[in-house]
This record gives C-alpha cells, sequence and structure tokens, in this order.
C-alpha cells in the first residue's frame, strides 16, 4: 500500500470514499465484516420479545450483552 500525504484532514477524508467500487472492494469490505462480527461482544436473539416493564427489557438486555441470554422464547 502507497504512502499518501495530505495538506488537510479534509482532503485525506475525501480519499477514503470510493465512487467506483468494484468487485475486490466488495470482497474486501465482506472480509471486513466478517472478521468484525468475530468480536461482537453481542449475540442477540433472533425473535420479538414482550415484557411487562421496562425493568424486564433491560434485564434481558444486560444478560444478552453480558452473553448470558436468557432465551424467552423458550419459556
Amino acid at each position: 500500500m502507497p504512502v499518501k500525504k495530505f495538506k488537510s484532514f479534509e482532503e485525506a477524508e475525501r480519499d477514503l470514499w470510493v465512487f467506483e467500487p468494484d468487485d475486490r472492494y466488495y470482497e474486501r469490505l465482506r472480509g471486513f465484516y466478517n472478521f468484525a462480527a468475530k468480536f461482537s461482544v453481542a449475540r442477540f436473539p433472533r425473535a420479538i420479545f414482550k415484557f411487562r416493564s421496562m425493568q424486564e427489557a433491560n434485564r434481558h438486555a444486560d444478560s444478552v450483552i453480558s452473553g448470558r441470554g436468557e432465551s424467552l422464547a423458550a419459556q
């Protein structure tokens, strides 16, 4: 990867945009998101949950984020 010099932050920021993406760009993007997904802390269950109160919903969200996801779908 070549080293680029910029005169301003705005010029460097514009260089990040890809206005004409090709197949290689999409492959790299897919690889990036697959890599990032491995480090995601929360694994949210695929379901719709109904709660009696906000406190119950918050407890459920906290348990999912901490990795102890109590499955309410099984109840």
